[in-house]
């Protein structure tokens, strides 16, 4: 059975990479296709719009309409292939060595084909619990898409058990994550030559002070002894950085602008929202001092994502069940933010779980081992097994 799951997923995945889905783009072509997928089975589905009509969300539901089932979540988006030398058509499917090649053969499209591969046979099993489908966009932004759905779901469907969000663990359970959040930060200043730069406001020396900021707080951190949810991190504390930063005209100029982005990556146990109107409120001082020099000066930031932390549960549903279905008893957490933090947030019990490596995830030459892939149908079959009963 597992076999024959495994080889429809091969085919949806094909499709699913064929859609050029980069998050900057629309996702809508892959969406039609995966809706009218369902409707051939006749499975309802559910879309949530963005703000413009230009992505979408899905979701649906297979079996009774009853509390207890699992979610599968995944997101349609993936990075851009922009400046990678792929050895072969990023947006084809390549099998050789073992490995399936392709933008998102790993980082996600590989378990979403799993998971819609999963549907027929839940349909033909008779589950006596639902399996829901969860598919996103804009994960890779700052997993900004999903939190209309995952509210939805939340307060139209029957409330499953447990979430599973697949991204690539190599089927390990992993029970935490970091939060996070981002700005894009904008100082303004006012060009004088740099002789009589007491007169003018240098936007990059300003902004400098905001990544002063950052280095303070990312020594305390890490002085500090870290708290029980903590300590299993890599680091085992908040982060602060500063990615990507731009602005000036010459070096003899007062820079006029300058643009960074500034994200967190937050332990469990601190609050996310916290952090981020800290750095707000240290943003809105220098703000003050700088209108003091020259009223056109300012610092403007505009918050681009924030992701809750996936903290460890307490005899969790999801874990228990994806530890019997895996047997995997080890402890793994991960220092990136994924959708469980908004599953959580909602109410549900979550875990990530999913084939592949995340160390192929966003690289030239992407892949999925078939060995991971296979794993992966095998999972899904289980998961299916265990809603009949």
């Amino acid at each position: 059975m597992a076999a024959e799951l495994e080889q429809a997923a091969r085919r949806i995945l094909d499709r699913l990479v064929s859609f050029p889905t980069v998050s900057r783009d629309t996702n809508l072509p892959l969406i039609d296709w995966v809706e009218d997928y369902l409707a051939d089975l006749g499975v309802a589905s559910h879309r949530v719009w963005n703000a413009d009509r230009t992505k979408a969300c899905l979701y649906a539901s297979v079996g009774p309409d009853v509390a207890g089932g699992v979610v599968l979540s995944g997101h349609t988006d993936v990075v851009p292939v922009d400046g990678q030398d792929w050895s072969s058509d990023p947006w084809t499917v390549t099998e050789r060595d073992g490995r399936l090649y392709g933008r998102g053969t790993c980082d996600m499209k590989g378990f979403v084909a799993l998971a819609l591969a999963a549907v027929p046979l839940a349909q033909g099993s008779g589950v006596r619990r639902p399996l829901q489908i969860a598919l996103s966009y804009d994960e890779e932004v700052g997993c900004t898409g999903c939190i209309g759905m995952v509210e939805e779901m939340a307060a139209r469907l029957p409330r499953a058990a447990a979430v599973i969000v697949g991204e690539p663990s190599r089927m390990k359970v992993v029970t935490g994550h970091k939060g996070g959040g981002g700005f894009h930060v904008h100082v303004r200043g006012f060009e004088v030559h740099s002789s009589i730069m007491n007169q003018g406001v240098s936007a990059i020396m300003e902004a400098a002070r905001l990544i002063g900021w950052a280095n303070d707080r990312n020594a305390e951190n890490a002085a500090k002894a870290p708290g029980p949810l903590a300590r299993a991190f890599d680091p085992p504390w908040t982060t602060v950085h500063v990615g990507k930063i731009a602005g000036g005209t010459a070096h003899n100029i007062t820079a006029g602008d300058c643009r960074m982005g500034v994200d967190f990556r937050v332990v469990p146990g601190e609050d996310v929202e916290a952090w981020l109107a800290a750095f707000e409120a240290e943003a809105s001082r220098l703000d003050a001092g700088v209108k003091v020099v020259r009223p056109e000066a300012g610092v403007d930031l505009r918050r681009f994502f924030t992701v809750p932390a996936l903290v460890p549960e307490t005899d969790g549903a999801a874990e228990a069940l994806a530890r019997r279905l895996t047997g995997d008893n080890a402890t793994h957490v991960v220092s990136y933010g994924t959708e469980a933090g908004h599953f959580q947030k909602n109410g549900y019990s979550c875990v990530v779980c999913g084939p592949g490596d995340i160390a192929q995830a966003h690289q030239r030459d992407e892949y999925i081992e078939l060995s991971e892939f296979r794993a992966g149908a095998a999972f899904m079959e289980n998961i299916v097994a265990e809603l009949c009963k």
